[in-house]
């Protein structure tokens, strides 16, 4: 099967879907197709600068209570100034006040609060499980509408004010594209097709219990959106995805429709997106909330630590979803027990979401 061309996305891990840029370049007037040329161009450029980096390296286990002091985040927030050269000026570190711009502080409070997720469930030290520095830039560029982790740093536009607002302004944003960070030093996983899709899913995951960890939110109150607060006022739609109900997050006449598929018999096959990275995710998606649902308690708890060992322990790049629920199972068990009923119910969301394990 041909793979196609690399998209605008294509490998700097963006918020925003390349169907959904290429849905505003096709539907969307001048300007906005200009815009999108711009999203393509900073993409290559990153996508080069990116491939030059050498392969990421496997996360060591660096258990952060061996030390017995718990470690804090080393977080650095630049301001580009509307340029497009990284990282910028440095507006806020850990020895700094709070700034008086709000995308400044959001950056910085996104990180901690991802930081924290990691760390008190997981006991993992910042992306790369020893205490890495979390860079962030703020005011990407000019309008820019995208954010995304380049393997060094997060990024973050401004949106446009019509289809998107300030990306830095939502945690399931800066929690899914730092979880990119946590990928990269997990062992990763390749960014295509259904490896590709895990990676995608993943982040979406972590994402989502960035948000309910700081809100402390059960799995029956969380919304399991990921972007909702990006969306430009006009826009006819709740955020860029679903997890409850993937394929309904947005129907728009400039976005186009949610194209996430929530089962394995509306797999979409694609050239394009590197195999539909961004949109089969919905499948693995779909299978961690019934999961979580099932399970009632917390999601950053059992489901999420189910989730998150089998990042560490999968050892292979080129995952399936198969693969990756053979491997939930196999964690189930090994943190419950056989018999148990998380194992029962991690097998019965994989095959309400269609694979059997």
């Amino acid at each position: 099967m041909s793979h196609g061309p690399y998209t605008p996305c294509d490998p700097i891990q963006c918020i925003l879907p390349p169907h959904m840029v290429e849905s505003m370049r096709m539907r969307g007037d001048k300007k906005m197709q200009k815009m999108c040329d711009m999203l393509e161009k900073h993409g290559e450029k990153f996508r080069a600068e990116r491939m030059k980096m050498a392969p990421p390296q496997a996360f060591l286990g660096v258990a952060a209570v061996a030390t017995g002091v718990k470690p804090k985040p080393n977080r650095e927030v630049y301001d580009a100034q509307n340029r497009n050269s990284l990282p910028g000026k440095l507006a806020r570190d850990e020895k700094s006040k709070a700034s008086k711009d709000k995308a400044v502080n959001d950056a910085f409070n996104g990180a901690g609060d991802t930081f924290k997720l990691y760390l008190d469930n997981y006991g993992r030290n910042s992306l790369d499980g020893n205490g890495l520095t979390m860079v962030s830039t703020v005011h990407y560029s000019r309008n820019y509408n995208n954010a995304f982790w380049n393997g060094r740093q997060m990024v973050y536009g401004d949106g446009d004010g019509v289809i998107f607002k300030p990306l830095s302004g939502d945690r399931s944003v800066i929690g899914h594209e730092l979880s990119h960070g946590v990928v990269q030093f997990s062992g990763g996983l390749v960014y295509r097709e259904q490896s590709g899709a895990l990676n995608e899913s993943f982040a979406d995951v972590f994402g989502a219990l960035t948000v309910q960890y700081k809100k402390k939110q059960s799995p029956c109150d969380a919304d399991w959106l990921i972007g909702a607060d990006i969306l430009g006022p006009n826009i006819n739609g709740v955020a860029l995805r679903s997890m409850r109900a993937p394929g309904t997050a947005y129907s728009d006449p400039v976005l186009g429709t949610d194209p996430q598929p929530y089962h394995m018999d509306l797999y979409v096959h694609t050239a394009s997106d590197n195999g539909g990275v961004h949109i089969n995710s919905g499948i693995p998606n779909h299978a961690f909330y019934l999961l979580a649902n099932y399970l009632k308690s917390p999601a950053w708890e059992k489901a999420g630590k189910i989730w998150y060992d089998t990042m560490q322990a999968i050892n292979n790049p080129l995952a399936t979803f198969n693969d990756w629920a053979n491997k939930t199972v196999d964690i189930a068990r090994g943190l419950h027990g056989a018999g148990s009923l998380e194992v029962t119910f991690t097998r019965r969301a994989w095959k309400l979401v269609g694979i059997d394990v």
